[in-house]
């Protein structure tokens, strides 16, 4: 009996965006807890290409287990085609979307059909298409936790404590950097949806496009340095983050906190002596919270940019786009 197959893009080796490979693999069949989904549209997120290259960013204490071939992806939306006997929440014909398994790297979404966790899937909202939908959950649910709520009790791998978001509201003034990337866009609509004040910092071509999602202040780093500009903040979030993330400590208003989205190296001494918190989590799958932006962007109170599409086949060329920064919004795959 011949076994079914789909297209899917594979890694074999690490590398740059030519180790993608478009390949004919085996159909995968939903286990216990699961749905097969027939992809429409997949998610480009930072972690893909750090799969790609091995996790040579990552300490080699905090990089996640997995074994090659392996198919890259973790964003979603597409409508289900069969569903496991113990699943009761969706049916054959739900359009969803999700963020798979994460912080695992076993999502596998660069492909036709994925058997996904049915906890990790929510309903696609209705007033967007799939090419947006696939675009919100990683870095949706990224903007979510930092600012919203936790949502889970689970220690992140940078550091000790449990992150606690900040109220937000409009007593409260939030810089923004690195916001008109995927995680930095969401999260200026989601601070100013709950009132606060926002203090978006971009390049210059930014500027009309988070004005328009409701920034406040505008800051083109290319010429300013935004850690001379502001001051007496409650918050930075620094969807950028690093090594450099700490030149805004200086920004903080004291009993201020500073949330770097890829964690980088503080002085615990120098945020003891200005009084403020630093502090960051790494995301996790989350249906109740992806429900919930669901609602916002079929309300259309929060949206998802789109940078650009390509194909599944081109994912290469979608990678080699995502290496050239100053991204707008989110890239898609859209699957034939």
């Amino acid at each position: 009996m011949t076994t079914p197959t789909m297209r899917a893009i594979r890694l074999h080796e690490h590398g740059g965006p030519d180790v993608l490979r478009y390949e004919q693999v085996p159909l995968p069949q939903p286990g216990p807890g699961e749905v097969l989904v027939r992809v429409h549209a997949v998610g480009v997120n930072p972690p893909d290409w750090y799969l790609r290259d091995g996790m040579s960013n990552l300490p080699e204490n905090v990089r996640p287990k997995f074994s090659l071939p392996v198919i890259p992806g973790t964003d979603l939306s597409g409508v289900i085609e069969a569903v496991a006997a113990d699943v009761d929440d969706f049916r054959v014909g739900d359009e969803v979307f999700g963020l798979l398994r994460f912080p695992g790297f076993d999502g596998s979404t660069y492909a036709q059909y994925v058997a996904a966790p049915a906890s990790d899937l929510a309903r696609k909202p209705a007033g967007i298409d799939h090419i947006h939908a696939a675009g919100a959950p990683m870095a949706g649910l990224t903007a979510w936790q930092f600012l919203i709520d936790l949502g889970h009790d689970h220690p992140s791998p940078f550091q000790a404590a449990q992150h606690r978001p900040v109220p937000l509201g409009a007593h409260t003034t939030v810089l923004i950097n690195g916001a008109a990337g995927g995680v930095g866009h969401f999260a200026l609509q989601l601070a100013k949806w709950k009132g606060a004040r926002v203090i978006a910092v971009a390049s210059g071509a930014h500027e009309a496009f988070l004005r328009e999602l409701g920034a406040d202040e505008f800051v083109d780093y290319t010429k300013h340095r935004p850690e001379e500009l502001a001051h007496d903040l409650d918050l930075v979030l620094d969807a950028v983050g690093g090594p450099h993330s700490s030149r805004f400590l200086r920004t903080l208003k004291r009993g201020g906190s500073h949330f770097p989205v890829f964690f980088g190296a503080f002085d615990e001494q120098e945020t003891t002596k200005l009084g403020v918190t630093v502090t960051g989590t790494q995301v996790r799958s989350n249906s109740a919270q992806l429900a919930e932006l669901a609602r916002l962007l079929d309300t259309g109170t929060v949206r998802v940019a789109i940078d650009s599409t390509y194909t599944l086949a081109d994912a290469q060329a979608a990678h080699t786009r995502a290496a050239q920064g100053h991204i707008r919004g989110k890239i898609v795959l859209t699957v034939p």
